[in-house]
């Protein structure tokens, strides 16, 4: 019988609206679903040709040239030891390996200032009244923020790259394909080893997202990655630069998280020094043999 009600015990129609909104619902669900699963992976092979060798040696000097200085306002974490360390600081960074760190606490104010000329190295510290000076070495800029690295090789992490040793450039002659990170990988070698570093497309642009330098076993010496790149002025920067020594993870190593950043502005070279204040401990501080 044509209209005949349902058998006793099974639900009530719903007016067909009403269906029809719930089937709306559920599409769009299963819709939303599925693309929260549906992250492509990178390709295994690059879909179209690579760029040369030379057009990504090409992309870095660009960028150097554009950022050659930087003021800035960061979170700095450090893992290295099983220790967490963080701190507020404040960074002024030349390319030419001038650097400035000031590092303040919540309810102190700032605890410490590392300054290098990129020769030489002071540390003041305002909670032992000590001031600490020495050689520039690798040990002695790592202080501070820990990347110890040669002062104009901190800068050029810090700036969003890396400085290639000396003899590089013409040993950047060979670019791979790294499905998992879907980058392009330029090799650079030299006499005491090998650079590698990832760029990603972005339009016109390519971004340095990841570097790696291995002695000249193949060994890793240690590695960066660049995340989160945003437009600051006319040139794309990492709003997150992370750093590990050897085989370690980053989260083993440091991580620097920029909250405030202005580039190119005019260096005063007396930021770069530090004089003792009047009844501070002045301590000359070698760097390790």
């Amino acid at each position: 019988m044509i209209g005949r009600a349902s058998s006793a015990g099974a639900a009530p129609s719903l007016p067909c609206a009403a269906r029809s909104a719930i089937a709306t619902v559920v599409v769009a669900a299963a819709v939303i679903a599925g693309a929260a699963g549906c992250h492509e992976a990178p390709p295994a092979a690059r879909p179209t040709p690579g760029p040369a060798a030379a057009e990504l040696r090409e992309a870095l000097s660009a960028r150097q040239a554009a950022v050659r200085s930087m003021n800035a306002r960061v979170r700095a974490t450090s893992w290295i030891g099983g220790d967490r360390l963080r701190a507020s600081v404040l960074m002024l960074v030349t390319r030419a390996g001038q650097l400035r760190f000031e590092a303040e606490v919540s309810l102190q104010g700032t605890v410490s200032i590392l300054a290098t000329d990129g020769e030489r190295f002071a540390l003041l510290d305002l909670q032992k009244n000590q001031l600490r000076r020495g050689p520039a070495c690798p040990a002695n800029v790592a202080s501070l923020i820990r990347i110890p690295l040669a002062p104009s090789e901190v800068a050029a992490i810090l700036l969003g790259d890396v400085e290639l040793p000396a003899g590089a450039g013409g040993g950047c002659d060979r670019v791979s394909w790294d499905g998992a990170r879907g980058a392009d990988v330029l090799s650079c070698s030299d006499g005491g080893g090998r650079t590698l570093l990832s760029f990603q497309e972005h339009g016109r642009d390519r971004d340095l997202v990841a570097v790696v330098r291995e002695d000249a076993r193949g060994a890793r010496l240690w590695q960066t990655a660049y995340d989160d790149l945003r437009s600051v002025s006319t040139v794309r920067l990492p709003a997150v630069i992370r750093f590990a020594e050897g085989t370690a993870s980053f989260d083993q190593g440091v991580e620097v998280k920029f909250k405030d950043v202005t580039i190119n502005g005019p260096p005063r070279p007396e930021d770069f020094t530090l004089n003792a204040p009047p009844g501070v401990t002045v301590l000359d501080q070698p760097c390790p043999s």
